[in-house]
């Protein structure tokens, strides 16, 4: 289906006015420059002619078709849910060095994964859109008795170097805390140890912080539903982040090094014991700089569906931020980094189920095969299409559109959120001109 284009024709000022200077008012303007008055005459001759042409230039400019506009995704009416595939592969690749200005106003953070080095060509290219940026590099874990941190060898610091000469984000490492959480949170020593650490890590490497990784590891141990360790698990984030906070960024003046803290959504509005609710954002508010809330994962290959749906994001920024004070909701509100995905998945509709996560050259390589006919899921706000494989089983594809995106970032502004990607090599590239 033809998208509708604006079109911009060059079109000559209609305020152009001809002057007729006969021989005898020539005489009468050169008999008259003799005298002040004359003089003062032409020079405001002259500065209205100049001003007249600035003008008129300035007109020129704006009726002439504008190359930034031919990158523009809204303007080319391609941020609609009546997409299709021909469109999507035509235009995915078509972004403008113009079209790099950031037009989300809070945070934006971008992870990058080294086992996908398109996200670092991203990060490179998309650099200006991002505040943060999150390389996916670090683990801390337990050796017999002792903590080690490993991950050093993924570091890339020319690639960091690259990204501090043409842009402003910060460089977060992401660390998972593998280590054992009995030992780690229950011994002093585990827990200055393992801050030590990081910190220094920070320091040596030349870093602005850390995104540390942890509350989904300690769920999953079982630990936080025992009251006392939840507590001390607090502690040790908020220990983490206040000496973070204690020694200054080596490439920001005046920056102290940040943390940002990854939070998965509410299991249910009923918290549990294992959720980090809106008590934990009070307790955690000063001590992090940002709350990495993975907002995806909705779905999975034995319950297919959509990655993400926007009801039930909405219904997870209420649980968050809905009952606090005003006050207190707009001061946390901006530190939570709302998670969007860049990646899909491709489920397999069979009795067996199957199926997992695509990034966008396997999204592109489905849709030049099957040439399917992609139709909006006003529920879950997504894109989905169905196709059937050589084997004549069906599938269902969810994958991000221009739209799905948009309609994101407008709930996200609403609340006042900032956002995080997962994962900016998984997208498509005219996605960067929404952030």
């Amino acid at each position: 289906m033809a998208k509708n284009r604006d079109q911009h024709r060059s079109s000559q000022s209609s305020g152009h006015r001809k002057s007729q200077i006969n021989s005898s008012s020539q005489q009468d303007q050169l008999t008259h420059s003799a005298s002040p008055s004359g003089a003062i005459k032409i020079v405001a001759f002259f500065i209205i002619s100049s001003v007249i042409a600035v003008v008129a230039a300035y007109r020129l400019r704006q009726s002439s078709p504008s190359k930034s506009n031919e990158f523009n995704v809204y303007q080319r009416g391609l941020v609609t849910t009546d997409t299709n595939y021909q469109d999507i592969l035509t235009e995915n690749v078509k972004v403008s060095e113009n079209a790099f200005t950031r037009r989300y106003d809070y945070p934006v953070l971008g992870y990058v994964t080294p086992w996908n080095s398109h996200g670092y060509e991203m990060a490179k290219r998309f650099n200006s859109k991002f505040t943060h940026l999150s390389p996916v590099w670090y683990d801390l874990k337990s050796q017999q008795t002792d903590l080690v941190l490993e991950g050093r060898h993924n570091a890339d610091r020319g690639w960091i170097s690259e990204l501090k000469k043409t842009g402003e984000a910060l460089i977060l490492p992401r660390v998972v805390l593998e280590a054992s959480p009995e030992e780690l949170l229950r011994k002093k020593k585990h827990r200055n140890k393992a801050i030590d650490l990081i910190v220094t890590e920070c320091k040596e490497m030349g870093y602005d912080g850390v995104v540390l990784e942890s509350w989904s590891r300690w769920a999953a141990y079982g630990i936080l539903r025992d009251p006392s360790m939840r507590n001390l698990a607090l502690q040790f984030v908020k220990q983490l982040g206040d000496a973070l906070h204690s020694v200054s960024s080596e490439n920001t003046s005046g920056q102290k090094l940040q943390l940002v803290y990854v939070i998965g959504p509410p299991s249910s509005e009923k918290l549990q014991a294992h959720d980090f609710g809106p008590k934990d954002l009070e307790t955690l508010s000063e001590a992090v700089d940002g709350f990495s809330l993975m907002t995806y994962d909705f779905s999975n290959p034995h319950n297919p569906g959509p990655n993400a749906p926007l009801k039930w994001i909405q219904i997870i920024l209420q649980i968050l931020l809905g009952g606090a004070s005003a006050n207190s909701a707009q001061n946390i509100a901006p530190k939570i980094f709302l998670g969007i995905n860049f990646y899909g998945n491709d489920f397999s509709l069979s009795k067996d189920s199957g199926g997992g996560a695509i990034i966008g050259r396997d999204y592109l390589a489905l849709l030049e095969k099957h040439r399917p006919v992609l139709q909006w899921d006003k529920n879950s706000g997504e894109h989905v299409f169905f196709y059937t494989d050589d084997k004549n089983i069906k599938h269902a594809v969810f994958y991000p559109s221009l739209k799905s995106i948009s309609l994101r970032l407008e709930e996200a502004r609403t609340w006042g959120c900032g956002i995080s990607i997962w994962e900016i090599g998984q997208g498509l590239d005219y996605f960067f001109y929404l952030l």
